[in-house]
């Protein structure tokens, strides 16, 4: 799956960790990630909570999409911070999977929170 995850490596995340139901990704905070508040744009930390998640729901052999996701800014990441996702399986049921992401900062202060529910459409890596 990552060898194919263009938009993730274009943006210089970094997959540090996969196991069963979780993951753990990397992003440094780069100029042409900040906005006009010199903050790290909002979309650029979905976005690295999103893949956390997509690699962790992808960790049992089931292809799965997103279903729903949504996140909460709890303080702002600047230029230069390394954030760190690291994405928990928390239910799992039938085709259906629910994650939490914390998305923490260098210094282990937490930048956002973000849940998202999966949704199996197939096997990624072989059929049974």
């Amino acid at each position: 799956m990552w060898a194919d995850d263009h938009a993730s490596q274009g943006l210089g995340l970094v997959l540090e960790a996969v196991g069963p139901g979780t993951a753990r990704m990397t992003m440094t905070v780069r100029d042409t990630m900040t906005n006009g508040h010199g903050m790290c744009h909002g979309g650029f930390i979905f976005t690295l909570a999103d893949s956390a998640f997509a690699f962790a729901c992808n960790s049992r052999n089931a292809k799965c999409v997103a279903a729903q996701g949504d996140i909460a800014f709890l303080r702002p990441a600047r230029l230069g911070d390394v954030l760190t996702a690291t994405a928990e399986e928390r239910h799992l049921a039938g085709r259906s999977g629910l994650y939490d992401v914390r998305v923490a900062d260098q210094s282990g202060a937490v930048i956002a929170e973000f849940r998202g529910h999966s949704r199996a459409i197939g096997a990624v890596f072989f059929e049974a």
